[in-house]
C-alpha cells in the first residue's frame, strides 16, 4: 500500500473527447500522476492478493477508504477552484452577474458522472467545505470521515449564519476525535445539538419552513412495484400511519389472510382513488413488440416513467389483471369493475429499432411528436440523468435553424434543458442506429447521449435473426417498413 499512501491525488481524467489529458488547469503537477494512482489500485485485484495475510486484506481495505475521503477532498477543492475560474471566464466575456456560474453544477455532474440534481448538490458540498467548514474537510483529507458523513454536517448547519458554521465546524472537529466510532444517526444528532446551542432561532424557522417542502413522490422499485412517499409533518405522518394500522389490525382479528402489511398498502390505495382496485381506467403507455402483445413472446416491454417490465406482467395489465394480486383480493379486475384500455400503434424500424415519424413546421412540437419522443427518449437525454421527461425541445435552437423533427427534437427535464441555453453550451445530433445527441459544454468536453434501445431492438453491431438479404421472412419486413413509413408520411402532411 505504499504506493497508495505516496501518491499525490490531483483529478479524475478526462472524458474522451474532452480536453488535453496531460494538463490540469489551476493545478501545477502532470495529471498522469492520477494515472498512476489508478493503475495502482486496479492491481489490488482479488487475483493478486491471494497470497496477503488477513490482516494485510484488512489494512488495504482501510487504506482504499482513507484513499477514498481523500478523493473528495480533492475533488471539493477542485470544483470550487473550477468555480471561480468559469465565473472569471464568464466575466470576462460580459455575462451578466446573476448568471454568472450556472452551469458549473450541471458540467460537475458530468465530469463525475452524476446527474444534474446530484452534480448541483456536490457542488454545494465543496463551496462549504472549502469556505466555511475547514475541520470537515481535514477530516476528510485523514479519512476520519467519508463523504456522506461531511455531507451530513453539511445539511445539519445549512441554516446557520457562516460564522456559526465556523464555528460548529470547529467545535465539532473530527481530529479531536468527536466522532471515533459514531454512526449516521450520532453524527446528525451531534450536528443538530450545536447548531441549536449557536442559533435556535434559526434552527427553529427551518423546522417551520420544513411543513411547507411536504409533497408526494414516485419512484421505480423492483419487480414492477414502486415507492409511493410521502414527506409530511411529524403529526400528519403519524396519524395517516395510525390510521392504517388500526385498520390493518382489526382486519387481522377479523380472519384476514393477508398481511398486516399488504392489508395497509391496500387500503391506501383503496381509501386514496376510491376504488378497491385503483384503476378504472388508463391509457396504456407500454412500449412493446406487436410478437409480445399478440403472440406471447418473451421479449421485455418498457413502461415509460418505470423502465422495463416483463413480458407476461405487461400482457396481464392489457387483459385487467393489475399483475399482483391474487384471486378474490383488492386488486383483481372483476365482472363488476369496468377496466378500460387504448392502444396506440408505435412503428420502428426493423433491425435499428428507431421509431418512424415525420418532420413539422410547427415551432412547437405537436402532441403526437411528443408522444413518439416521450416512448423513444423514456428519461432526459442528458447523461447520467434519469429525470422525467418535462420539456420537448430542439437539440439544435429553432432560432439557429433548428427543424421541429424527430430527429431534432430531445425530451429534457426542466433543469437540463434551462442549462443547454447557457452562454458555451452546445449541442447537436450525430448518425447512429438509434437516436444519439451530442452535447458540448464551455470547457470544450464532449458527451454523448443515446436513446435507449426499444423492445425488440437486436443487439448493438448484430443483425436480428431471419434477415438475410434474400430470406423471404426479409423481404416481408422491408415491406411492412414500407407501409410504416407510408403510415409517417400522412402523420407528417397531418401535423404540418
Amino acid at each position: 500500500m505504499a504506493g497508495i499512501r505516496g501518491t499525490q491525488l490531483i483529478g479524475a481524467g478526462a472524458p474522451v473527447g474532452g480536453a488535453d489529458p496531460d494538463a490540469a488547469p489551476g493545478v501545477g503537477v502532470p495529471r498522469v500522476r492520477v494515472r498512476d494512482l489508478i493503475d495502482v489500485v486496479t492491481s489490488l485485484r482479488p487475483g493478486l492478493t491471494n497470497g496477503a495475510a488477513p490482516a494485510e486484506l484488512i489494512d488495504q481495505l482501510r487504506a482504499l477508504e482513507d484513499l477514498k475521503s481523500a478523493s473528495a477532498a480533492a475533488q471539493a477543492r477542485i470544483a470550487v477552484a473550477f468555480d471561480a475560474a468559469q465565473r472569471s471566464a464568464e466575466k470576462e466575456l460580459g455575462v451578466p452577474a446573476e448568471e454568472q456560474g450556472r452551469g458549473v453544477g450541471a458540467q460537475i455532474a458530468l465530469a463525475r458522472r452524476e446527474s444534474p440534481a446530484r452534480g448541483s448538490r456536490l457542488h454545494g458540498l465543496a463551496k462549504a467545505l472549502v469556505a466555511e467548514m475547514p475541520h470537515t474537510l481535514a477530516a476528510l483529507d485523514t479519512g476520519q470521515l467519508n463523504e456522506w458523513r461531511a455531507t451530513l454536517l453539511v445539511k445539519e448547519t445549512a441554516c446557520l449564519s457562516a460564522e456559526d458554521r465556523c464555528a460548529v465546524d470547529e467545535e465539532l472537529a473530527a481530529d479531536t476525535g468527536t466522532f471515533d466510532g459514531a454512526g449516521d444517526r450520532a453524527i446528525i444528532a451531534a450536528a443538530r445539538t450545536a447548531a441549536y446551542r449557536r442559533d435556535p432561532r434559526s434552527v427553529t424557522q427551518r423546522a417551520s419552513h420544513a411543513a411547507t417542502e411536504r409533497h408526494v413522490s414516485l419512484r421505480p422499485a423492483p419487480d414492477t412495484m414502486t415507492y409511493l412517499t410521502a414527506l409530511l409533518p411529524v403529526a400528519q405522518g403519524v396519524a395517516v400511519h395510525a390510521a392504517l394500522s388500526r385498520h390493518a389490525d382489526t382486519l387481522r382479528s377479523s380472519g384476514e389472510t393477508r398481511s398486516r402489511g399488504q392489508i395497509m398498502a391496500d387500503a391506501l390505495v383503496e381509501r386514496i382513488t376510491g376504488t378497491p382496485g385503483g384503476i378504472s381506467g388508463v391509457e396504456v403507455q407500454l412500449v412493446m413488440t406487436d410478437r409480445t402483445l399478440f403472440q406471447g413472446d418473451a421479449e421485455p416491454a418498457r413502461l415509460p416513467g418505470y423502465g422495463i417490465v416483463p413480458a407476461a406482467w405487461a400482457r396481464a395489465i392489457l387483459t385487467g389483471n393489475k399483475g399482483h394480486a391474487e384471486p378474490g383480493q383488492p386488486g383483481q379486475s372483476g365482472p363488476d369493475q369496468a377496466f378500460k384500455v387504448w392502444l396506440r400503434r408505435l412503428f420502428t424500424a426493423p433491425g435499428s429499432g428507431e421509431l418512424v415519424a415525420a418532420d413539422s413546421k410547427a415551432r412547437l412540437f405537436p402532441a403526437g411528436m411528443r408522444r413518439f419522443i416521450q416512448a423513444r427518449d423514456d428519461t432526459c437525454r442528458t447523461p447520467y440523468c434519469d429525470a422525467p421527461i418535462r420539456h420537448f425541445d430542439h437539440v439544435v435552437p429553432w432560432h439557429d435553424g433548428g427543424t421541429t423533427s424527430l430527429s431534432n427534437g430531445a425530451g429534457m427535464c426542466e433543469a437540463c434543458n434551462h442549462t443547454k441555453e447557457l452562454t458555451g453550451w452546445r449541442a447537436k445530433t450525430s448518425p447512429g442506429t438509434r437516436h444519439v445527441v451530442e452535447i458540448r459544454t464551455p470547457t470544450g468536453h464532449h458527451y454523448r447521449s443515446t436513446a435507449p434501445p426499444l423492445p425488440g431492438t437486436g443487439i448493438q453491431g448484430t443483425d436480428p435473426p431471419d434477415t438475410a438479404p434474400h430470406s423471404r421472412r426479409h423481404r416481408r419486413k422491408l415491406r411492412h417498413h414500407a407501409k410504416a413509413l407510408k403510415y409517417a408520411r400522412a402523420t407528417e402532411l397531418q401535423a404540418a
